[in-house]
């Protein structure tokens, strides 16, 4: 039985520049956007573990306020983006139900920062969101995620509502954008690399 191929730096070397790999956490709550956004960004066929809502789940997951919702993701997403020669980013994507809550200390072992999306018309499941990245120690940006139709809530009654320190990030953005996602993870990595400093 031949070993194993070892991984040298070669594996980590493009332009000859090494690159450093950053666990990312997508989070928020159910039906918000986190697969869409990783789905929108990543330079890899993203790993999607959507499946289709049957009935039973329609008993357990809230649909109010959710519009053509027939897909939760039941595991995890995950995806891949280059920012640099130095720096590529592993986005993981967490599902927004209660139910998988026991697997986020798993998912967050090794993050270096979470971009919580949120939903400006249910402010109020970001909570239990918010609460786990905290308890696990993470820093994190909030990305409203502004659904077609829906009015633009000012940054202030933002922050006020989901109760932030002034230094937390928030942006606007369109999970179904690749720019927009793009500039709502710009704006995480550049926060997570001044906590760092």
């Amino acid at each position: 039985m031949g070993s194993a191929p070892s991984l040298d730096e070669r594996h980590y070397v493009r332009g000859g520049a090494t690159q450093t790999a950053v666990k990312i956490l997508v989070v928020g709550h159910f039906a918000v956007g986190k697969t869409t956004l990783i789905g929108s960004i990543s330079e890899i066929e993203p790993l999607s573990t959507e499946e289709t809502m049957t009935q039973a789940a329609e008993s357990v997951d809230d649909l109010k306020g959710v519009r053509g919702k027939t897909t939760t993701t039941v595991a995890m997403d995950f995806g891949r983006l280059t920012i640099s020669d130095r720096v590529v980013l592993y986005l993981f994507g967490t599902p927004g139900q209660q139910r998988f809550v026991q697997m986020w200390e798993d998912m967050a072992r090794g993050a270096l920062g979470a971009l919580v999306l949120v939903d400006p018309q249910r402010l109020a499941d970001s909570f239990p969101v918010i609460d786990l990245i905290e308890h696990y120690g993470l820093d994190y940006a909030i990305a409203v995620n502004h659904f077609d139709g829906t009015p633009l809530r000012d940054e202030p009654a933002l922050r006020e509502a989901l109760d932030l320190l002034d230094d937390t990030p928030v942006v606007t953005c369109d999970a179904r954008d690749e720019k927009s996602s793009a500039a709502a993870l710009t704006t995480l990595v550049r926060y997570l690399l001044d906590r760092t400093r």
